[in-house]
């Protein structure tokens, strides 16, 4: 299980790195997108790793879940600008919620050992 997390870990790392250093400009139109989804991803990441704490991980809801979790994001923050509203700041708001709701369970679980 430890391995995995580390493995997890030293991906997303990696892929910070690779990512701060390749000289890609996305246009700004696509940055409500973007970080809608990254949210929702990392959201799914950090829930994938309380699962495998937990001795409950399964790949393919984490595949599903990371997947399905970003596309409705990036689908609500275009309905909301087809409409002329934020609504992905609903997604913001939830999204958020469940990451700091399992990164917290994450903690507690790291302390108890």
């Amino acid at each position: 299980m430890w391995v995995g997390i580390w493995l997890a870990v030293l991906g997303l790392g990696l892929g910070v790195l690779l990512g701060l250093n390749i000289p890609l400009v996305l246009p700004q139109a696509y940055a409500k997108y973007l970080s809608v989804a990254a949210l929702a991803a990392l959201d799914s990441v950090f829930g994938g790793i309380r699962a495998a704490m937990e001795d409950h991980f399964d790949n393919s809801i984490f595949i599903t879940g990371f997947f399905s979790n970003a596309l409705l994001a990036a689908g609500l923050a275009f309905i909301g600008e087809r409409l002329g509203i934020d609504l992905y700041l609903a997604a913001v708001v939830a999204f958020g919620v469940r990451l700091f709701q399992n990164l917290a369970i994450i903690r507690r679980h790291l302390l108890k050992k």
